[in-house]
């Protein structure tokens, strides 16, 4: 069974997004409704306004709460596919009402802010081992031009193991060499090092700066 808090702890909550899905505001949040296994279970889904998420199934021939899709030892082909379908109606109120929100430094904000407003881009997160990484590619070639990434300092060199937001960047080879400093700029982290560079996102670099170097890792990624 999927862990509620963990599928929504990196999202926040769309509240616009919740009544064409289907739910229905009340003085304490919002409720959705839904059928599971063939009508055999009554699924209410309750978002709260601060858009904590909790669920409850009722057996439609006896009326009462059913628990067993949450006890992990339970086992066997029916709660199988009741915890199945209890999950996928989780996951699609994820995707189509809340928003990635892994992300806290103003300057990743402000980017992704930026390529949204610019590119029509959003996010895309591919590693479910690594929920703190994402990439931008552009629609036309599918081709990455940016990643986010949140690494500890000491992988860049830098003093500390306190987390780090950082951005991957394409660039042309001749202009890596003159750029990369190991201060402002690094080698492109997990990245062909000829290709890209990358920035830590605290300030050391200024957005506009920043958002120049979006625009050149955009244009670099053509087909």
């Amino acid at each position: 069974m999927t862990d509620i808090d963990a599928l929504f702890k990196r999202r926040k909550l769309n509240a616009a997004r919740l009544p064409p899905f289907g739910f229905v505001k009340n003085k304490n949040g919002y409720t959705y409704s839904t059928h599971l296994i063939d009508g055999q279970f009554d699924m209410t889904v309750t978002v709260t306004k601060e858009g904590l998420v909790s669920t409850e199934l009722v057996d439609t021939s006896t009326g009462e709460s059913y628990v067993l899709h949450r006890i992990s030892s339970a086992t066997g082909a029916f709660v199988g596919r009741v915890r199945e379908e209890h999950d996928q109606v989780l996951v699609a109120i994820a995707n189509a009402c809340f928003e990635p929100d892994v992300f806290k430094s103003e300057g990743a904000k402000r980017i992704i802010k930026y390529i949204r407003e610019k590119y029509q881009d959003e996010l895309e997160f591919l590693w479910p081992r690594f929920p703190d990484n994402a990439i931008f590619r552009r629609q036309d070639s599918a081709k990455w031009y940016a990643a986010l990434l949140t690494v500890q300092k000491g992988k860049l060199g830098l003093s500390g193991d306190d987390p780090i937001e950082i951005i991957d960047l394409r660039m042309k080879p001749e202009d890596v060499n003159g750029r990369v400093d190991n201060n402002r700029y690094f080698p492109g982290f997990h990245m062909n090092k000829k290709h890209w560079v990358t920035i830590c996102l605290d300030d050391s670099v200024p957005l506009e700066e920043i958002f120049c170097r979006i625009d050149e890792s955009y244009a670099l990624a053509v087909k």
